[in-house]
């Protein structure tokens, strides 16, 4: 079975079309406006082994904000979508990503129960032309949507492009791990019966 999904997202203030692969090979093709968020994209799919295309139009005149908020949902979306009934799948995902001086950690549970815990202390408002705060929007609003509790931690980091950087790596190879078939697992992994 395929665990893939498109998605499409137009409103006032953003128009994407997005295709998301789980069991890809980290394939990117990427143009979202938004320079910052389009290179931690590409390495979010690179380290997870997804193949995500985006294509998105937003009001990037005014800031990056409803770009990098509608590209987490639209994310989210295609990943719960592409999990199906979620049989088979481990469920939790940990990964701890180092970038030179910075080190960060993502757990993942694709419970269908969502949460954002997020412990990061960024030491500049802005990479770039990005604002930092809007790690958070994205993080938040694809935990929303793709119902999963997520846990993020940057244990350390002096440098702001780095622990934003690993964090997007963590993520990747986080969920990667949670998404993973395996197969001594039936049905779905829950005492409950679903998730």
């Amino acid at each position: 079975m395929e665990r893939t999904s498109t998605v499409k997202r137009y409103t006032n203030e953003t128009k994407i079309d997005l295709a998301f692969s789980i069991d890809g090979e980290g394939k990117t093709s990427l143009d979202t406006g938004v320079p910052f968020l389009t290179h931690m994209l590409d390495l979010f799919a690179k380290h997870g082994q997804f193949d995500l295309s985006v294509d998105a139009k937003g009001d990037v005149e005014v800031d990056g904000h409803h770009t990098t908020e509608d590209i987490g949902i639209c994310i989210g979306q295609a990943l719960r979508e592409a999990l199906g009934d979620k049989k088979g799948i481990k469920r939790y995902g940990n990964a701890f990503v180092p970038m030179d001086e910075a080190l960060a950690q993502v757990v993942v549970d694709l419970s269908n129960r969502p949460h954002l815990e997020m412990r990061a202390d960024f030491p500049a408002q802005q990479v770039g032309t990005f604002d930092t705060e809007l790690v958070h929007e994205f993080l938040w609003k694809l935990a929303l949507e793709a119902r999963m509790n997520l846990h993020v931690i940057v244990h350390s980091g002096k440098n702001t492009h780095h622990m934003i950087e690993a964090v997007f790596k963590a993520l990747g190879r986080a969920l990667d791990e949670a998404a993973a078939i395996d197969p001594r697992v039936k049905g779905v992994p829950s005492t409950k019966g679903m998730l």
